[in-house]
């Protein structure tokens, strides 16, 4: 058996950060950039923190803002058309999942032409030559857009949601400002950081994770379970925390793969236009109970990351429990939806929810394999 890792090129962590963008811009002799961005970063100041250092640098660009949450393909086809405007040698993705996820999308057509119907990314294309260089910026805590190798596009003719995975659009700089993430109202938040805690737990379970990507998803595991409360009501520290927890686990899913929540998580996006996190967050707890009996001892080792009293020593059928409900705990806690009916789905859209999962790139990750029926049953359990 054989393991890949890949990773940024360079990564910048802690307060102030930003402050490196322009020596890594100019050192690399990059001229013209495309920011990619949405218009609420922009409307509220975070957008003008990255030009006035571009400014003060003297390096010439401009900013896209025309991302939509859960981007669609119009988006992406947008974003290329500025990039070619310009003739840009970088891009900028700062924001959340949504402006680095398009951002990866546009670099990979912009060096790869062939793929600009956007559709034929899906799953793992075979570009040829590695995106247009990319500097990740992340304003939430959830997502490590900046640091994987997956973006996800919405399909809206199809009402879909559909992952695309290809080493080649992987930041060559990743910044992680904790800075740029004080002002992220509670909900969001919230979804980012379970978000995050997905990634951790999906990737600590899938059966291709291996010792390094344990390390870092535990790792990951620890510090959201201390940190995600207090981050949602304001603690800086615990944003900062939370900030380096994303980018942790990142580094491991990004590079072992994900499982059923995510492949549940993106019809309820590319249907509902449910948040991802939102999402994530209704699944997670009941699709580790599922697969509660097909993941050795790693459950224990979540119960002992939540502070879970006895862990270590209780029956495993207690300890993957008490893992399940520590999770399922703090979704509660946090105040995020916990059935799927309160994003609304009903009855009726059960069927094209379980068609999508059962055919979404995440899935044969999971632990345990999952029927379309199961799949089905999942969802009408959370009505």
């Amino acid at each position: 058996m054989t393991y890949r890792m890949i990773l940024n090129q360079t990564s910048y962590f802690g307060r102030g950060a930003i402050s490196n963008l322009a020596d890594e811009v100019k050192s690399r002799g990059f001229e013209r950039g495309l920011l990619i961005t949405d218009k609420v970063l922009l409307e509220t100041g975070v957008v003008k923190k990255i030009t006035d250092i571009l400014d003060a640098a003297g390096v010439k660009y401009d900013v896209f803002s025309d991302v939509a949450a859960n981007p669609p393909v119009e988006n992406v086809k947008a974003g290329v058309a500025a990039a070619k405007k310009i003739d840009a040698q970088f891009l900028i993705g700062l924001g959340g999942g949504s402006p680095q996820d398009t951002a990866k999308a546009v670099g990979i057509i912009v060096e790869n032409p062939e793929f600009s119907d956007v559709l034929s990314l899906e799953g793992v294309a075979a570009t040829k030559n590695p995106a247009l260089p990319i500097i990740g910026i992340p304003t939430t805590a959830g997502t490590a857009s900046e640091t994987t190798i997956n973006y996800v596009i919405t399909d809206t003719d199809a009402k879909r949601k559909f992952v695309c995975v290809d080493p080649h659009d992987i930041p060559v700089i990743a910044i992680v400002d904790p800075d740029l993430m004080d002002t992220m109202p509670r909900s969001l938040k919230v979804a980012t950081g379970l978000d995050a805690l997905t990634h951790a737990i999906e990737g600590y379970i899938t059966p291709g994770a291996w010792e390094l990507s344990d390390s870092v998803h535990l790792t990951a595991i620890r510090m959201i379970a201390a940190n995600l409360r207090a981050s949602a009501d304001g603690d800086r520290e615990a944003g900062e925390k939370m900030a380096y927890a994303s980018y942790i686990a990142g580094m491991g899913y990004s590079n072992v793969g994900l499982g059923l929540v995510h492949g549940m998580a993106h019809p309820l996006g590319g249907r509902y236009d449910a948040p991802h996190g939102v999402a994530n967050g209704i699944l997670l707890a009941p699709v580790m109970r599922y697969n509660a009996e097909h993941t050795g001892e790693k459950y224990r080792d979540i119960a002992e990351a939540f502070g879970v009293e006895g862990a270590a020593t209780m029956p495993l059928d207690e300890a993957r429990k008490a893992a399940c409900d520590a999770v399922a705990k703090l979704t509660v806690d946090l105040g995020n939806p916990t059935k799927v009916s309160e994003i609304g789905v009903t009855e009726e859209g059960l069927d094209a929810l379980a068609d999508d999962a059962f055919a979404d790139v995440c899935t044969p990750g999971n632990p345990r394999k999952a029927t379309r029926d199961e799949i089905r049953e999942l969802y009408a359990s959370l009505l």
